[in-house]
C-alpha cells in the first residue's frame, strides 16, 4: 500500500528514498538529557532547524524520528497497523503496565483487548459513572481551604486517584481500599530514576528500585485478591465499576466469570494489566490537564467568569472547551510513538525498520499555522467550530486513539464544574508557571499554585 498526502509521500511499500532524516549529531547521552528535561523547548528549535522530519538518538537505544507535519501524522495514524506498531512504541512502560496492556500490544492481540475493553467506556457506561464521579468531586471540593496558596496539581492527583479506585477498580471502603490507595499513590509517583530501574533488573535489588519492586508486588497481591472476590460476587451484573463490567464481558451463562480464561474473556493477569494501565495512563494525565485548566482560569478573570457561569448553568459544553484548550496549550504527553516494522518513507526520507516515529503533539498544537495566537488560552476555539482536523490530538489518533478519552473528559468536566460552583480562583503570583517533565508527562512547574475564596 502507498499513501499519498497533500504535502509529500508517506510510503509503506516501494520505498525509494535513501537519505535518513537530519538531526543533531550530539552523543546519545546528551540528546537523552535534553529530551528528558527540556523537550517542550528543544523540539520546536529542532523543527525550525531541520524541518518537519528530524531524527534523534534517545536511551534506551532508540532511533527516534519526530514528525511535525499534520499530513504525515494523519498518514501514520491511518497507516497499516502491521507496519506502525504503537505497542512497541510504548515498550518503555511494559515493566509497570504488563505485557497484556492494551497500550503495549499490537495487531490481533491489541484488537482483541480493545474489543473486550470498549463496553466499559461506551456512552451508556459513562453515564453510569457520572453519579460517583460527582460524589467524589463534591468531597474533594469540601476539603479545600481558603486563604493560603496550595498546589492544585496535588489535589487533582488525589481526586483522580480516588476516582480510579472507586469508579475503575470498584473497591469498597475498608482496609483494602486504604492499603491500595497508599500503594497505588506510590506507584504513580514515579520519576526518571524509577523508570531506569524498570529496565535494569539488577538494580531492583537495591535502594529505591528495590522498594519500587516491593510496592508493585504488594499492589498486585491486593489487585488479584480483589479480582478473585469480585468473580465470586452475586451482584456482579448490578455493579457499575469498570472492573465489574470487564468481568461481565462474555458472561452469558450467569457464572459471573468464575473460571473464565483468555478464550472468552479477560484472564486475571490480563485484568491486572488493564487496570494498572488505566491507573497509570488515566490518573496523571487527567490530573495534570485539570491542574493546567485551573492554572489558566485563575490568571484570566474574564474567562474564569465565563467558566463559572457555565458551571452554575451546568453548561458542560463550555467546561469541556476549557479542558480541551488546556490540553492544547499544555500537552500532558508531548508526542505519541509508533515503531515501524519495515522501511517506510516519510517526507522524502527513509525511516529504517526498528526506528520509532513520533507524531509531535506539542509542535502541532503550538503551531501558528494551525492555531491563531497559539500561546494564548482561548477556550472559545472549541465552541466556535473547533480546530481543524488533525491539529488537536492529546488522545492520539486512528485505531489507537485512547479508549479512555471520553471517561477523561467526563471526569474533568464534572470535577471542574464542582470546584467552580464553590470556589473563586486566584493565582498566588501573576506569572504563568513553566512546564517541567515528570516521568513521561509535562506538569506545572510549581504545582499550579492557587489561592481560593468561597463564592
Amino acid at each position: 500500500m502507498t499513501t499519498e498526502t497533500t504535502a509529500s509521500a508517506v510510503r509503506t511499500e516501494d520505498v525509494t528514498a535513501t537519505a535518513l532524516p537530519p538531526g543533531p549529531r550530539w552523543p546519545q547521552a546528551v540528546q537523552t538529557l535534553l529530551y528528558g528535561s527540556y523537550r517542550d523547548r528543544w523540539m520546536p528549535r529542532l523543527r525550525r532547524r531541520y524541518g518537519d522530519v528530524f531524527r534523534l538518538r534517545i536511551f534506551p537505544e532508540r532511533d527516534v524520528v519526530q514528525l511535525a507535519d499534520v499530513e504525515h501524522i494523519r498518514a501514520v495514524f491511518s497507516g497499516p497497523t502491521d507496519v506502525f506498531h504503537a505497542g512497541e512504541g510504548n515498550a518503555i512502560l511494559k515493566p509497570a503496565m504488563g505485557r497484556h496492556s492494551v497500550l503495549l500490544t499490537d495487531e490481533d492481540v491489541h484488537l482483541r483487548a480493545r474489543k473486550l475493553l470498549m463496553p466499559a467506556f461506551n456512552g451508556a457506561a459513562l453515564r453510569g459513572y457520572r453519579a460517583l464521579i460527582t460524589e467524589l468531586a463534591e468531597a474533594e471540593s469540601r476539603r479545600w481551604r481558603p486563604g493560603s496558596p496550595f498546589r492544585s496539581h496535588e489535589r487533582m492527583q488525589a481526586v483522580t486517584l480516588e476516582i480510579i479506585l472507586r469508579v475503575v477498580f470498584g473497591v469498597a471502603e475498608g482496609p483494602r481500599l486504604d492499603r491500595l490507595r497508599e500503594l497505588l499513590r506510590r506507584i504513580v509517583d514515579i520519576g526518571p530514576v524509577d523508570i531506569l530501574g524498570w529496565h535494569q533488573p539488577k538494580l531492583q535489588r537495591f535502594g529505591v528500585w528495590k522498594r519500587d519492586a516491593e510496592v508493585r508486588r504488594a499492589a498486585d497481591e491486593l489487585i488479584y485478591a480483589e479480582i478473585a472476590d469480585r468473580r465470586k460476587a452475586c451482584d456482579l451484573h448490578d455493579r457499575r465499576d469498570v472492573l465489574s463490567r470487564l468481568l461481565c464481558v462474555g458472561d452469558t451463562d450467569g457464572s459471573h466469570g468464575a473460571g473464565r480464561g483468555a478464550a472468552d474473556g479477560l484472564s486475571d493477569v490480563e485484568l491486572r494489566d488493564q487496570l494498572i494501565t488505566l491507573l497509570l495512563a488515566g490518573h496523571e494525565t487527567t490530573a495534570t490537564a485539570l491542574a493546567w485548566a485551573l492554572h489558566e482560569l485563575a490568571r484570566d478573570p474574564a474567562r474564569l467568569a465565563e467558566a463559572t457561569r457555565a458551571a452554575d448553568a451546568f453548561d458542560e459544553k463550555h467546561l469541556e472547551a476549557v479542558v480541551k484548550e488546556a490540553m492544547r496549550l499544555h500537552p500532558v504527553i508531548s508526542e505519541v510513538a509508533r515503531v515501524v516494522t519495515r522501511d517506510v518513507e516519510i517526507g522524502g526520507y527513509r525511516i529504517p525498520a526498528g526506528h520509532t516515529v513520533m507524531p509531535s503533539i506539542t509542535i502541532v498544537q503550538h503551531d501558528p499555522a494551525h492555531h491563531d495566537d497559539p500561546m494564548a488560552f482561548r477556550p472559545e476555539r472549541f465552541t466556535e467550530g473547533g480546530p481543524a482536523a488533525g491539529t488537536w490530538f492529546p488522545f492520539g489518533g486512528g485505531v489507537r486513539r485512547c479508549l479512555g478519552a471520553g471517561f477523561s473528559l467526563l471526569e474533568s468536566v464534572v470535577v471542574l464544574g464542582e470546584l467552580l460552583r464553590h470556589w473563586h480562583l486566584a493565582p498566588d503570583r501573576a506569572r504563568r508557571e513553566p512546564a517541567k517533565p515528570r516521568n513521561i508527562t509535562m506538569v506545572p512547574g510549581r504545582g499550579a499554585r492557587l489561592v481560593v475564596t468561597p463564592r
